[in-house]
């Protein structure tokens, strides 16, 4: 047989597992990662800049909406160390590798599962929720998370979501008619992060 072509070889390659290595907040962190979820070869910048700007108590009791493959809720996690830290995705392979990464950075206060939006959330009620919103995610979809955020927060509750920069003022006004509060926490070059207190 003739020998396999270069674009064989790479299809191969492809199907490989990635790992990411990172220092996050502080702490060595560790994340398998395959294509097609978002960011798979590094840890992207809109995370990175929130998790620079966000406090988290130790006693936090988190939620992270759209976990992808875990960066932001697992270094909340090892951050809210008696609290508890949940992980939410739409997509099953999302909530498989944030699996993996549970295990592989020795995480035993999180728990991860498939939900669409908060439909599998329950009563459950956060001090603190993150997300990092797509920028195609629409506004129907943006109205459904803020408001179901916002049924699910304690009072004193904060609410943290990066978006790209080009849609802050949408974020501003939602925010100030879901909660009646708005604060730009850090705005960069391309991502801004915001956040929202439940009164």
């Amino acid at each position: 047989m003739p020998p396999k072509s270069r674009y064989f070889q790479d299809i191969e390659k492809y199907r490989q597992d990635m790992l990411i290595k990172a220092e996050l907040c502080g702490f060595p962190m560790q994340f398998s990662t395959t294509w097609g979820l978002f960011s798979p070869k590094a840890i992207d910048e809109g995370s990175r800049l929130m998790l620079e700007h966000i406090k988290v108590e130790p006693d936090d009791q988190c939620l992270d909406i759209g976990c992808g493959y875990g960066p932001l809720g697992l270094t909340i996690a090892k951050q809210a160390t008696e609290g508890k830290t949940i992980l939410i995705d739409k997509d099953f392979v999302a909530i498989d590798y944030t699996s993996k990464n549970i295990q592989l950075n020795r995480l035993d206060n999180c728990e991860t599962f498939l939900s669409n939006g908060f439909n599998q959330v329950g009563e459950k009620h956060f001090s603190l929720i993150v997300s990092n919103i797509p920028a195609k995610v629409g506004n129907e979809l943006l109205s459904l998370f803020l408001y179901d955020a916002c049924q699910h927060m304690e009072p004193g509750g904060r609410f943290y979501v990066v978006t790209i920069s080009g849609i802050r003022k949408y974020i501003e006004r939602s925010f100030k008619e879901v909660f009646g509060n708005y604060k730009k926490v850090k705005q960069g070059k391309t991502y801004t992060v915001a956040m929202a207190i439940k009164q």
